[in-house]
């Protein structure tokens, strides 16, 4: 038996198989994973439902799939806030930039594909919210969400998500650190990998509080400290998120994380994108210098206000 699989091993190399890769080290012995990546994907959050429990796209239906995706749609079939300009234009639509493909239907894992259910307490929370929000949603900058007021985007993270363009990220090792640049939108968690602990409770962040560390290969991540202002997709304060770097090949970072929050969702949930190396550079992201929606949103807003009081007042003066 021993023989019989020396000369299996001995006839694979004569064919070429190819040698497990190694990735290349920092001078610590650590895997580099420094260099300008993108994490622009075509994969949804969350899995379509009529695709079920199935996770993985076979070779044929991803060529199908990203034949579609990769078109541009015209601007007056997109919703949301692409609808304003043409993307193409600007060298912003997604299929003219470094995709991170997958064969993954949703970038959850799981038989279920997609964010569980919000517990009783988070529903309340955000009705509650959302009622004491209802008629002052133009009052002032201050209640304007935070990505609108350019304080931090809502991919930023932790867990860090696809923005839908400027997806580049620049990561930076030390032997005592690890910085992560984002170009949307312009922020840099830096991560301690010398076994502090977390800050106290008492102190807490936009971006959280993250410790880094080595398992083997990966680098593992550990971020606690929200504010009670962070809302990744409902959560607060408690939010606890693990991240997951692990480089797969020379152009690629298998990125993963898991997220908790009791007070949010019936359970931990996970998700896993790859990370694809690119020339770079990346760019500044000057949002508030270019933020005129917010101005124009709140002169609109005082304009209503005074159009509504004129109206009010002649139906005063002339009830009929």
């Amino acid at each position: 038996m021993i023989g019989r699989s020396l000369a299996w091993i001995g006839l694979m190399a004569l064919v070429g198989a190819p040698p497990a890769w190694t990735p290349p080290r920092t001078p610590e012995g650590h895997p580099d994973l420094q260099g300008i990546w993108t994490n622009a994907t075509i994969t949804p959050l969350e899995r379509p439902k009529e695709l079920g429990a199935k996770e993985f796209y076979t070779q044929n239906e991803m060529a199908e799939y990203r034949k579609r995706a990769l078109v541009p749609l015209p601007t007056a079939e997109r919703g949301g806030t692409e609808a304003h300009y043409e993307f193409t234009q600007f060298g912003l639509y997604r299929s003219q930039a470094q995709i991170a493909f997958s064969l993954r239907t949703s970038m959850i894992v799981g038989p279920e594909g997609r964010v569980p259910a919000l517990t009783s307490e988070a529903q309340q929370r955000i009705a509650e919210r959302a009622a004491g929000a209802k008629g002052h949603e133009f009052d002032g900058p201050e209640s304007r969400g935070i990505q609108e007021r350019c304080l931090v985007w809502g991919v930023e993270g932790p867990p860090m998500l696809p923005p839908g363009y400027n997806s580049y990220l620049q990561i930076v090792q030390t032997p005592a650190y690890v910085a992560i640049l984002q170009e949307m939108i312009h922020d840099v968690r830096i991560i301690p990998l010398d076994g502090r602990p977390h800050a106290p409770q008492t102190v807490r962040r936009w971006l959280g509080d993250s410790r880094g560390r080595w398992d083997g290969d990966t680098l593992v991540v550990d971020t606690t400290n929200f504010t009670d202002k962070t809302n990744f997709r409902g959560s607060r304060e408690n939010l606890h998120v693990v991240e997951r770097f692990t480089r797969v090949d020379a152009d690629t970072i298998r990125y993963e994380f898991t997220v908790d929050d009791p007070g949010t969702w019936t359970r931990p949930w996970s998700a896993e994108l790859p990370l694809v190396k690119d020339k770079g550079p990346i760019y500044e992201y000057a949002c508030h210098e270019a933020n005129y929606g917010m101005a124009n949103n709140l002169k609109g807003a005082r304009a209503k206000e005074k159009a509504d009081e004129g109206a009010a007042k002649r139906q005063h003066e002339d009830p009929k």
